[in-house]
């Protein structure tokens, strides 16, 4: 998602700004969290203990959750090309209600499908840990009799 934000940043950005790329704060805060997305990545494959692997996975996602309080308070700290936030808990919405309650249900939706996109994850991960034990076979051992 952070490189589908920055390709179509980069694409909207264009014909808005005149340039394809500008080293604005929130830009290259973003930039930085596609770098550290990556890094998880190359670190989890470079390792081949499992479990080693995902603490040293964590520990490089904890550090790299500094960066979210930046690219969100960028465009107050630093003078951006980026407009600041349209909607805040405390003021009414800037823009129609036509508009921004569809953006609303559209989030909330979203959100929703993260969250069982990692529940999903998050239940392989556990049956792939457990591969071995006895009731991660038992379960496959169910699931195979009630398909046939």
């Amino acid at each position: 998602m952070t490189a589908i934000a920055l390709l179509t940043g980069a694409i909207w950005g264009r014909p808005t700004w005149g340039a394809w790329w500008v080293w604005d704060a929130r830009l290259t805060s973003m930039l930085i969290l596609l770098f550290l997305y990556f890094g998880v990545i190359a670190l989890g494959q470079a390792i081949s203990n499992r479990d080693s692997a995902a603490k040293a996975c964590s520990v490089l996602a904890i550090v790299g959750v500094i960066n979210i309080p930046i690219i969100k308070y960028s465009v107050e700290w630093w003078n951006t090309l980026h407009q600041p936030a349209t909607f805040t808990v405390t003021e009414k919405p800037a823009m129609p209600a036509e508009m921004w309650v569809p953006l609303l249900i559209m989030v909330l939706g979203f959100y929703c499908f993260f969250a069982a996109v990692l529940m999903m994850r998050m239940r392989l991960d556990v049956l792939r840990r457990e591969a071995r034990a006895s009731w991660v076979k038992a379960e496959v051992k169910a699931l195979v009799e009630k398909a046939s």
